[in-house]
C-alpha cells in the first residue's frame, strides 16, 4: 500500500504535530490486506482508507457469552437472511425507511437521499443481512456488509425499526452477524471505530480486539485507558506517555516496535 500523511491541527507549544494517515491500495492488494493493517475505508469505492482506532472480532476466538445469548434470546422470532447486493431490491419503501432511520439516529439530512443512493450503488456494499419478524412477516432491519471470502467481513451501516428498541434490535443484529460469520469460518468481523465509551458495546464479544496505532490489541483495559485519556487536556501524544508505556508495554520502546505492523525501507530517489 502507499501511505499519505495529511497534516491536522498542530500544538507547537507541546511539540504535537498530528497527521491523518491514508492508505491507497497497490496492485495485488485487496481490502482485507488494508483492513488488517488497521485502516477503514474513507471512500465507498474502496480506493482510499484511513488509519483509526477500530474494533474487530477475531472469530476463531468467539464463543457466545451469557450476555450474547441473552441478546439472541430477545430476538427470538426474528429471521436473519444473508443476501448479495445484486439480489437485494433497493425499493422506494426501503429507501424511505433507511432515510427515516438515518434522520433520527444521525440528524436530519446528515445522510441525504443522494448520499444514501450513492452508498447502495457503491462496491463498499457487497452483501446485506435482512431481518424479518416472522410473526408479522415484516422486514424490521437491514445491515450493510462488505465481504471478501473468509478473510474479511465488514459490518457497515445498520438500519432498523426503532419501535423494536425494547428487544435490543440493534444489538441483536450485530450479535447475529458475529455468530453467523463465526459459524461460516470467517477470519475477522470489523465493527467500525471506537472513540468514546458509548462505542464499547462493540467489544462485548470474545475475540474482540482494537487497533491502537501500531498493533491489534486484545487488552480492553488498554482501550479503556486510551478512551479516558482522550477526555483530558493532553500535552503528550500516546507513545510519549510514560504511564501508558509502563502499564501496557513494560516501559520498553522495543516492545512497541516489535509489536507494530509497519516497517519502511528508505531508498534514494
Amino acid at each position: 500500500m502507499k501511505l499519505l500523511f495529511s497534516e491536522q491541527n498542530s500544538d507547537y507549544d507541546n511539540y504535537q504535530f498530528p497527521y491523518a494517515v491514508w492508505a491507497l491500495p497497490e496492485d495485488g492488494e485487496t481490502p482485507a490486506d488494508i483492513f488488517n493493517a488497521g485502516f477503514l475505508p474513507s471512500s465507498r469505492y474502496l480506493d482510499r482508507f484511513y488509519l483509526c482506532r477500530q474494533v474487530r472480532v477475531n472469530l476463531a476466538k468467539f464463543k457466545p457469552s451469557s450476555e450474547n445469548r441473552r441478546i439472541l434470546r430477545k430476538g427470538a422470532g426474528i429471521e436473519v437472511k444473508l443476501v448479495t447486493r445484486e439480489k437485494f431490491d433497493y425499493t422506494p419503501e426501503r429507501r424511505a425507511f433507511f432515510k427515516t432511520y438515518a434522520d433520527i439516529k444521525f440528524g436530519k439530512d446528515v445522510m441525504s437521499y443522494e448520499r444514501l443512493d450513492a452508498l447502495f450503488d457503491a462496491p463498499i456494499i457487497s452483501h446485506l443481512l435482512v431481518f424479518m419478524d416472522v410473526e408479522t412477516s415484516k422486514e424490521i432491519g437491514v445491515a450493510t456488509l462488505y465481504l471478501e471470502g473468509k478473510s474479511l467481513a465488514f459490518y457497515y451501516y445498520a438500519f432498523y425499526d426503532l419501535n423494536y428498541y425494547a428487544r435490543n434490535l440493534g444489538m441483536f443484529m450485530m450479535t447475529s452477524a458475529v455468530a453467523l460469520f463465526a459459524e461460516r469460518g470467517a477470519k475477522n468481523l470489523y465493527l467500525g471505530t471506537c472513540y468514546s465509551d458509548s462505542a464499547l458495546y462493540k467489544t462485548q464479544f470474545a475475540g474482540a480486539e482494537f487497533f491502537n496505532g501500531f498493533r491489534w490489541s486484545a487488552d480492553l483495559k488498554e482501550l479503556k485507558y486510551i478512551l479516558h485519556r482522550d477526555q483530558k487536556d493532553l500535552r503528550q501524544h500516546l507513545l510519549e506517555t510514560e504511564e501508558y508505556r509502563e502499564l501496557f508495554y513494560a516501559g520498553k520502546l522495543e516492545k512497541l516496535t516489535t509489536s507494530g505492523g509497519f516497517s519502511v525501507k528508505l531508498s534514494a530517489c
